[in-house]
């Protein structure tokens, strides 16, 4: 057993996973597709930053997302959202440590490892939204 790796992820969640399933509303609950898209716009607005971009997310948007309407969108938008995952990993990967320590952006927002810590922390809180609704949703 290797340290350091998760027992699930969201590729594992949601890889094969069909658009009807993912788009059920439970409750007032998020549908799995707006939490992943949820991740993915936070992922996205960082590899911006990581690039030499601005940080132009806003959490007023985190959550507006045009919904899906067929398997084809869903699966068009795992491979992007699977692509800009790697890409961040692979920024953090080649990150020299002093950058971990520098300003991300503005004073305001702490060090880059402050930021890369929220973001996986984040990511961990909607991937256990992810799990229990898939549940709730196949047991429904």
């Amino acid at each position: 057993m290797e340290f350091g790796l998760a027992n699930t992820n969201f590729k594992n969640q949601l890889k094969g996973s069909n658009w009807e399933l993912v788009t059920t509303p439970i409750y007032s609950l998020n549908t799995i597709t707006i939490l992943a898209q949820h991740i993915h716009y936070y992922i996205n607005g960082i590899n911006v930053v990581f690039n030499g971009g601005n940080l132009d997310i806003k959490d007023a948007y985190g959550f507006s997302f045009a919904s899906m309407s067929s398997q084809a969108q869903w699966d068009t938008f795992l491979a992007q959202f699977w692509k800009d995952a790697a890409t961040f990993a692979s920024h953090i990967e080649q990150m020299p440590e002093e950058k971990l320590q520098a300003g991300f952006v503005d004073e305001k927002h702490g060090s880059y490892q402050r930021n890369i810590d929220a973001m996986i922390e984040h990511s961990y809180y909607h991937l256990g939204q992810i799990v229990l609704i898939k549940k709730m949703v196949c047991n429904a």
